[in-house]
């Protein structure tokens, strides 16, 4: 199989540029990611009407990566519960090598063929969930074997890799290829691959939540209230919906805990 992912840059001699012309040349080939995502859309909106249809039933969704793909798949599936205001356990992040290492490469783990199936297992995976495998290269065995196991049992799966034809694809009941061509550094698939595929990534939890009734008009009225900033904004979601100043908005928000709640409680009232 041929790797785009692995094709050389089609820049030379990048240390002998000045660093405006690489901030450039790198910035000219980041604004290409969006227009190749755009071309999965039909991919993307397909695999996320499987996700929600499954959630609605009480499914899950698990992410499995390695390296940079399992890094933002952890990433995005610890957004989802500030975010959201869904249970830790909706949407779940998995890495070769386990949190160890999401700071730290953790020597030959994507090249186990049984690891994901194990990890996923103590999570009680069952038919009711949906798995998605991220690889830029849509080789990497810990999630080819991962998704190829979950088939075998009946688990709706997804992928999200930056090759056409990619192993990984052949196990995925809805694969999203996103092909972003050779990278500024050559095979460095942090960059516009990792890019695509956080693009991606936010299409799928945006929406799955979206479609899930946890945002109301545009607004994030789940979200937990673990700073100062998110009860400001809180606050002034409040202050318009219901049209009272900030201090009482300020006061049924704390009162009753989210946005919603509150929002709830005063047309109750």
């Amino acid at each position: 199989m041929e790797k785009i992912t692995e094709a050389p840059s089609k820049y030379r001699h990048l240390e002998k540029m000045p660093v405006q012309e690489l901030l450039q040349n790198i910035n000219n080939e980041d604004k290409t990611v969006p227009l190749a995502v755009e071309k999965a859309i039909p991919q993307i909106g397909s695999l996320i009407e499987a996700i929600v249809g499954k959630m609605k039933e009480g499914g899950r969704l698990f992410y499995i990566g390695a390296g940079t793909s399992g890094r933002l798949g952890v990433l995005d599936a610890s957004e989802c519960p500030p975010t959201f205001g869904v249970p830790d356990d909706w949407v779940i992040g998995l890495i070769a090598g386990g949190d160890t290492a999401i700071r730290k490469a953790v020597e030959f783990a994507e090249d186990s063929e049984t690891q994901a199936w194990e990890d996923l297992q103590q999570h009680y995976i069952d038919h009711q969930d949906v798995v998605i495998g991220i690889a830029a290269s849509g080789t990497t065995p810990y999630v080819v074997h991962g998704l190829k196991t979950c088939q075998e049992n009946n688990i709706i799966t997804g992928c999200i890799t930056c090759n056409i034809n990619a192993p990984i694809s052949a196990y995925a009941d809805h694969p999203i290829e996103v092909v972003v061509g050779p990278e500024f550094v050559t095979g460095s698939t942090r960059m516009k691959a990792g890019t695509a595929q956080k693009l991606v990534l936010n299409m799928i939890s945006t929406s799955v939540m979206i479609q899930l009734g946890r945002v109301l008009d545009n607004k994030m009225v789940d979200m937990h209230l673990s700073n100062s900033k998110l009860v400001d904004r809180g606050t002034k979601i409040l202050m318009n919906a219901l049209e009272i100043n900030y201090e009482d908005a300020q006061q049924q928000l704390l009162r009753h805990g989210s946005v919603r709640k509150a929002m709830e409680a005063y047309h109750n009232t």
